[in-house]
């Protein structure tokens, strides 16, 4: 059976069989052969995106992806147990890089798991429970990362720049994240149907999309959604630029700590309402 098209050119199976005959030259080929594969259905998208996303990560170095040093959640090594359960409680996260003093020095890194073995009745010393730490160069492609985080079973890095110095963290879910999409977990607020939570603490917990006027309602706060339509905006207006993780903002009263933010944006907030005067200056 001829598989050329009426005009003489070459048809899908002819193309396909020629480069099944001949390895793909470049990734450019290799990704038109998959992409043509999942238009025949020969490949379904899930595949497609995992594949092109195992590809990129070849590409991709860990600074690319990584969390930042201003955005790393820490626990310092002279905080009480009481303020790294609180850490723990309202950042959710398993792990944690272990300061002396500043983010510049990590002395290791602290499994939340591992609280659960610790006496109350001796002294706590969070030293005692820590772990040592793994440093890599920020311009580790994630694949090799990926491969040296499965022999040693880490599931977390501190990344340092050529200097030696902190430049961020990076989880192995960041990296698997490049490959198959976000993961979320039943602890991860961001993925939650409800755009506003109210915590056993009686702080509110709220995505940083909130409309201003989902926010007044819920709240019962009075803020203008004239120049600003969410709450990420009131904060970005206010302070005329990103906050910073943990960083503490007051408007008109209420108060928003930030939960989690990068670079470019806020994604949720810690919210009590009302407090006494503006203290954010």
């Amino acid at each position: 059976m001829d598989s050329s098209t009426p005009s003489g050119k070459p048809g899908f199976f002819e193309r396909l069989s020629s480069l099944l005959v001949r390895e793909p030259e470049d990734r450019e080929q290799l990704m038109q052969l998959l992409q043509a594969a999942h238009q025949r259905k020969l490949l379904d998208a899930d595949a497609l995106s995992i594949t092109e996303g195992a590809l990129a990560a070849s590409e991709l170095t860990v600074r690319d992806v990584m969390v930042p040093r201003p955005q790393m959640e820490v626990v310092d090594v002279t905080d009480s147990f009481e303020e790294v359960v609180e850490r723990v409680n309202t950042t959710a996260h398993s792990r944690f890089p272990v300061i002396d003093g500043n983010r510049d020095h990590v002395v290791g890194i602290l499994l939340a798991k591992d609280l659960l073995r610790v006496r109350r009745e001796s002294p706590f010393q969070l030293r005692e429970w820590v772990r040592p730490a793994v440093f890599i160069p920020k311009f580790k492609r994630l694949d090799v990362l990926l491969r040296e985080f499965r022999v040693s079973r880490n599931h977390m890095a501190i990344v340092i720049d050529e200097y030696a110095g902190i430049a961020g963290l990076i989880t192995i879910e960041d990296v698997l994240e490049q490959i198959v999409g976000e993961i979320a977990d039943e602890y991860d607020f961001d993925e939650a149907d409800d755009n506003i939570q109210l915590d056993q603490n009686g702080f509110y917990r709220v995505k940083a999309q909130t409309t201003v006027a989902d926010f007044n309602a819920a709240l019962g706060t009075r803020f203008s959604d004239e120049k600003c339509h969410t709450v990420a905006g009131l904060i970005l207006h206010h302070l005329g630029r990103v906050p910073l993780f943990n960083e503490t903002i007051v408007i008109d009263g209420t108060r928003f700590q930030v939960l989690r933010a990068d670079s470019r944006r806020i994604y949720t907030l810690v919210v009590s309402t009302p407090v006494g005067v503006d203290d954010s200056e």
